[in-house]
């Protein structure tokens, strides 16, 4: 075990009495009261010396390093596909790289097996020695204590956000649908049990382009977590875990999952404002519904406000009131403080604004009377259960790190 190496590793093996395997491989290191104590990999003698600030940037072990990747989605692929990359290249930061993901055909299973990276399947065994680090992105799943111990560095998690605003899953969505003008990457160190309050290493700020869209902005923020919080953070990982900033207390907010009762129309209560952010958070993924004559309709390609001059007919518009755009084929929607468009609908099928207006409300706009309204009116669905308020953002002042 003790074979011949250089002057600088001699230093090493002197001062913590450390094995020549050891010293070519590394070392594994815990954080203990901000410090750092040496522990073998081999299994041998643990010294008692430890490595204050002061001597951390000049002897403490670094990469490359052997990284466990648990993740599941599109989002956790783009960090996944930098690691691998980073695998085959010469500049030592990822020495090795396995996948953990669900017993599904998720996006992180297939890209694994595209790349003949090995998976191994949820929930997972005894690991002790094998992987210096975790990385953790989109998971879902809660760690145990006993299984983040097993990891000298810890577990690493990629979060789309500044936290502590929008912990949970949904960060994106929630970004997007309470009007945030800037959100960011944050890498922090996983704790026991509880989802997103652990440590941070890393954050990036991230300005949100106007009408970005929650698919838009998750694939920017992908590309930023991956390619720029996550490396940087491995690159220099122990100083990284030296220097790491416990969350802020105050200014915690959740993101829970986005649920279908979310797509529910109220047009007495929601502004045009209100309603554009909505569908930019959810619409590829719920369309927005409706109710018209007691059924349920699916409200698509949403074009935004539209400016309506109802001059000369009568009544003042209430809130679900109808109005066909014939030159624009457009079907706007009078709601709170304004008129919101959308180009087709589904009620049984697909159809344009033209052909839902002909097929179904040129009779009742030519029969209306003041008996009739409903007929004219989509409807709101006042008994929907919502996961919390959607509120306007008065909250855009986050600490950048």
């Amino acid at each position: 075990m003790w074979n011949t190496v250089s002057p600088k590793q001699m230093g090493w093996k002197i001062l913590h009495n450390m094995c020549s395997y050891c010293i070519q491989r590394h070392v594994s290191v815990r954080l203990c009261n901000r410090r750092i104590h040496i522990k073998h990999r081999c299994g041998g003698p643990i010294p008692d010396q430890t490595l204050t600030a002061g001597t951390l940037k000049d002897s403490t072990p670094g990469p490359p390093w052997r990284i466990l990747f648990l993740g599941t989605d599109d989002f956790a692929v783009e960090s996944l596909k930098l690691l691998s990359t980073f695998r085959k290249s010469s500049d030592g930061v990822v020495e090795s790289l396995e996948v953990v993901t669900l017993d599904n055909d998720v996006p992180v299973k297939r890209f694994a097996k595209e790349n003949s990276l090995p998976v191994h399947t949820w929930p997972l065994g005894d690991l002790q020695g094998r992987f210096d680090v975790g990385v953790v992105v989109s998971f879902g799943c809660l760690l145990r204590e006993t299984l983040i111990k097993q990891f000298p560095y810890g577990i690493l998690n990629v979060h789309p956000s500044l936290l502590p605003r929008w912990r949970g899953p949904a960060p994106v969505f929630h970004t997007i649908l309470h009007g945030d003008t800037f959100t960011g990457v944050t890498v922090m160190q996983i704790r026991a049990k509880r989802f997103d309050v652990g440590p941070i290493l890393h954050q990036g700020f991230h300005q949100i382009p106007e009408n970005c869209t929650a698919d838009q902005l998750g694939a920017a923020l992908a590309a930023q977590g991956a390619g720029l919080q996550l490396m940087e953070t491995l690159k220099n990982l122990p100083e990284r875990i030296l220097h790491q900033r416990e969350q802020d207390k105050e200014g915690a907010t959740l993101a829970p999952k986005i649920n279908s009762s979310m797509s529910w129309m109220v047009w007495e209560e929601q502004t045009c404002a209100q309603i554009d952010r909505l569908y930019r958070a959810i619409g590829s993924r719920i369309p927005l519904r409706t109710i018209w004559m007691g059924k349920t309709v699916k409200l698509l390609d949403f074009v935004g406000t539209c400016n309506i001059s109802l001059s000369g007919r009568g009544r003042k518009p209430v809130p679900g009131c109808i109005s066909y755009q014939k030159e624009l084929d457009t079907l706007a929607v009078c709601c709170k403080d304004g008129w919101v468009g959308f180009k087709a609908v589904i009620l049984k099928k697909r159809l344009s604004a033209t052909d839902f207006y002909n097929g179904y409300l040129h009779q009742s706009f030519q029969k209306r009377s003041s008996h009739q309204t409903e007929e004219c009116l989509f409807l709101s669905n006042k008994n929907r259960t919502e996961l919390q308020p959607i509120r306007e953002n008065t909250s855009t002042q986050h600490t950048v790190h």
